[in-house]
């Protein structure tokens, strides 16, 4: 009866161990949609409203940002957006995971030197600064999780787009590039 036992306490172990590996590994296992092609310039056209939140790669997708090159898009990522006090303190805090499909963009009422900390955020993230005129002018790399180290912006920056740690290198994505949103 006792070896009975020890053979299901190894059977439930490695259930929950392959069950845990599963979860943490499901961001490298979707599917990444943004292939690089050159940008459009026809304007966009509006689109209905959607009734439920679209959630995906653990945000909720409010917009997209588009990253160049000059005139070479580089990447598209879905993003939340966070335009008022309250949204930018929460940030990414306590989100387990984040696709490479998916960020969070930050907006500012006005250009000026921004700093943010990883405090409750449980991964790492490259957090890039992006001027008025939608240039990137700085960029903090693989911000370390639940640091309160401060990460300042090495310049004047009205917006500010988080993505995973390892993004701009994996990309390219560097000081000088634009967004668009």
């Amino acid at each position: 009866m006792q070896k009975r036992r020890s053979y299901f306490s190894y059977i439930l172990l490695a259930v929950f161990v392959l069950a845990g590996a599963l979860y943490l590994a499901r961001p490298l296992l979707v599917a990444d949609r943004n292939d690089s092609v050159a940008v459009s310039t026809a304007p966009e056209t509006p689109t209905a409203p959607t009734t439920a939140p679209n959630t995906t790669g653990g945000i909720v997708k409010e917009g997209e940002v588009v990253f160049l090159h000059g005139d070479k898009r580089i990447r598209k990522i879905d993003v939340e957006i966070a335009e008022n006090d309250t949204e930018r303190q929460k940030g990414l805090m306590f989100r387990p995971f984040l696709s490479d499909s998916v960020g969070m963009l930050f907006v500012f009422d006005e250009p000026s030197s921004q700093s943010f900390w990883m405090r409750n955020t449980m991964i790492s993230l490259d957090i890039i600064y992006v001027g008025q005129d939608k240039k990137i002018v700085s960029i903090q790399k693989k911000a370390k999780p639940y640091s309160e180290e401060s990460l300042p912006s090495f310049g004047n920056a009205q917006y500010v787009v988080e993505v995973n740690g390892g993004y701009c290198d994996k990309y390219g994505i560097r000081v000088g590039d634009t967004i668009i949103f």
